[in-house]
């Protein structure tokens, strides 16, 4: 990929902004992928190839199952990232990409020339990790280095500089343009075309002011208008000449057509997961085929020795008579050279059993100094104990379906989110609403957590939960009431509690002069949004499905999503006192088997998280 075509790749993809990082994977081939969610776009892969190219692809290529250590690294730093901002050096073929998480920004460079490279570095660009070490003769790629970047090129200084450098090279104009200037051979001559200048002409003698006007035109062409086209020499977003454009949403778009598709990444198989009760009732089905299968053959052998009797009693008295004056090592000699009588059906010889398997249409064992009746016997015997057995498998495998129609409710234990540790819930239009327990947290949430788009809330008493809604909501009415219910204003007894909300903005940690603010405290300036007498009131709700797991909040966000709940009210109980009423409440609606299944979800500890400080009361099971 040229310069000018990163141009138009990164503008589109900026487009995209803001996006965060969800995965990032990488192969033995240096193929790396970037995985990213979208608000609007759902998910977008950034397919990086160092060296080579750099865009979107809607299809995954098959990665390791296992990443290897560059991308397990990058997932460390980055995952749940916000990338702020795409951009490239200019017309060099170098992308930086911004990534802030918490309070720290990396930069990831991308290279795409020469052999290429995968840099992250930190926000003042000293490296932290590079995909592949170098050390170059006017700089190094190696963790401790500062990144060093190209001079600036003619995308981003004045045409008098760029008139300067025409004047002092030797070369003609095509190979300033193509080299000097990023351009390539393509739109350097394209260029040429456009300005009627000879490509021949010497580059100190061409006329700089239109050649820089026609390669900015070019350039805000490639950003604001892009048109691609795909030949057998490449795919461009400027058609040069009578090349006809194709029929794609975006260059990306035509990027991802014009490279070889790559197989799509497999995903794993989810895996059944088998009760006991069925795995014992396939292991029972099989045992049952086997069994009968069993039976049907001893019963076939032991009829083929009646259906045979008057050769078997020969072989057996014939053998049995041999065996008194010879080995069975002498016995299985002279049968081998029996080519043409009986020693033709024998197959096979046991000495130490003084047994033989004669060939009576198949092959059945006889027992040499046994009677015809004693062989078959055998036989009867083991069809007996398989009949035996098959019957006992039945009788179990009915009591296997009694067992399988009161299969167990199977629930999904949650897994572990960054807010969990925080007070959180859900607003009924899905934002994300998170509060301090403590000081400590509060501190948390106000420097780590808190960002443009939140909103802050607060009860206005002292001792409150810093509460933080990420993103936009419909529903503050909500957000009011979660956090007047984790205030001071319970504590107190109170039955309402004021609310405000403020922008991340207005709030600060800076006091006023002469003033001190203490751990979890902050100052908040500005005119503010008021929520007059809300109503204190938490409701704690058990979800079954899709994850199992205690709900903690306002009404109206939490029955939405819980099978079970109850209400809190201030009044006399202490938090861990009421937390067992509620256990207690909650199991009360649910039979043996679900209490015993549920138990990992519905437990003292987990509903505490959700009681609000101070004493309270049940008011409703």
């Amino acid at each position: 990929m040229s310069g000018l075509d990163l141009i138009t790749v990164t503008d589109e993809i900026t487009r995209l902004l803001p996006l965060w990082v969800h995965k990032v994977y990488l192969d033995e081939n240096r193929l790396c992928i970037f995985r990213l969610n979208s608000k609007n776009q759902g998910k977008v892969n950034i397919l990086i190839e160092p060296g080579r190219r750099f865009h979107c692809v809607s299809t995954l290529p098959e990665m390791p199952q296992i990443p290897p250590a560059f991308a397990m690294f990058l997932r460390k730093y980055l995952a749940g990232g916000r990338v702020d901002g795409i951009r490239q050096q200019g017309l060099q073929r170098t992308v930086i990409i911004d990534i802030r998480k918490s309070e720290q920004l990396f930069h990831l460079i991308v290279e795409v020339f020469d052999d290429g490279n995968i840099i992250l570095c930190g926000e003042d660009m000293t490296i932290i990790q590079p995909l592949t070490r170098h050390r170059f003769k006017d700089r190094d790629v190696l963790p401790g280095a500062v990144y060093v970047f190209g001079q600036p090129d003619v995308s981003s200084i004045p045409v008098e500089e760029f008139a300067e450098r025409l004047s002092t090279d030797d070369r003609d104009i095509v190979r300033s343009l193509a080299v000097g200037s990023f351009l390539g051979g393509r739109y350097a001559e394209y260029i040429l075309s456009v300005t009627g200048i000879d490509k021949k002409t010497l580059a100190k003698e061409a006329d700089a002011p239109a050649l820089y006007t026609a390669i900015h035109n070019l350039l805000e062409k490639a950003r604001t208008s892009p048109t691609p086209v795909l030949d057998k020499n490449g795919c461009h977003p400027i058609p040069v000449g009578d090349e006809k454009p194709g029929s794609f949403d975006s260059f990306n778009a035509a990027l991802a057509a014009f490279y070889p598709v790559a197989p799509p990444v497999k995903k794993q198989e989810e895996k059944i997961r088998v009760s006991r009760e069925d795995r014992i009732r396939h292991q029972q089905e099989e045992a049952i085929v086997k069994f009968e299968k069993n039976i049907t053959r001893n019963e076939e052998l032991a009829a083929l020795l009646y259906e045979e009797y008057g050769f078997v009693s020969e072989i057996i008295t014939t053998l049995s008579k041999a065996a008194e004056t010879r080995s069975w090592q002498e016995i299985e000699a002279i049968l081998k050279k029996d080519t043409s009588g009986a020693g033709k059906k024998i197959i096979r010889i046991f000495p130490a059993e003084a047994a033989v398997e004669l060939d009576l249409g198949r092959p059945v064992k006889v027992f040499v100094h046994e009677t015809i009746d004693q062989n078959a016997g055998r036989y009867y015997d083991q069809v007996k104990k398989f009949k035996k057995k098959l019957a006992g498998a039945k009788a179990a495998m009915e009591r296997e379906v009694q067992q399988a129609r009161t299969r167990k409710v199977q629930y999904q234990r949650p897994k572990k989110r960054w807010f969990d540790r925080f007070r959180w819930f859900y607003t009924s239009d899905q934002v994300l609403v998170i509060g301090g327990r403590d000081a400590g947290q509060n501190e948390e949430l106000i420097r780590k957590y808190l960002e443009g788009g939140d909103t802050f809330v607060h009860a206005d008493v002292h001792g409150a939960s810093v509460v933080v809604v990420k993103g936009k909501t419909k529903d503050m009415d909500e957000v009011a009431r979660f956090a007047a219910a984790y205030s001071g204003a319970w504590r107190a007894g109170f039955a309402s509690a004021d609310v405000y909300a403020a922008r991340p903005d207005q709030v600060s940690k800076t006091a006023e002069s002469g003033e001190y603010l203490s751990r979890g405290s902050f100052v908040v300036r500005g005119e503010r949004q008021w929520f007059h007498d809300v109503p204190l009131e938490v409701v704690i709700g058990l979800q079954k499905a899709p994850q199992t797991r205690i709900l903690g909040g306002p009404a109206s966000a939490v029955t939405k999503s819980c099978d079970l709940f109850v209400t809190l009210r201030p009044g006399t109980f202490e938090p861990n006192d009421i937390a067992k009423k509620v256990v207690r409440a909650l199991r009360e609606k649910l039979s043996a088997d679900e209490q015993k299944a549920l138990k990992f979800a519905l437990n003292t500890e987990a509903v505490a998280a959700f009681v609000p400080p101070g004493g309270s009361d049940l008011v409703e099971g």
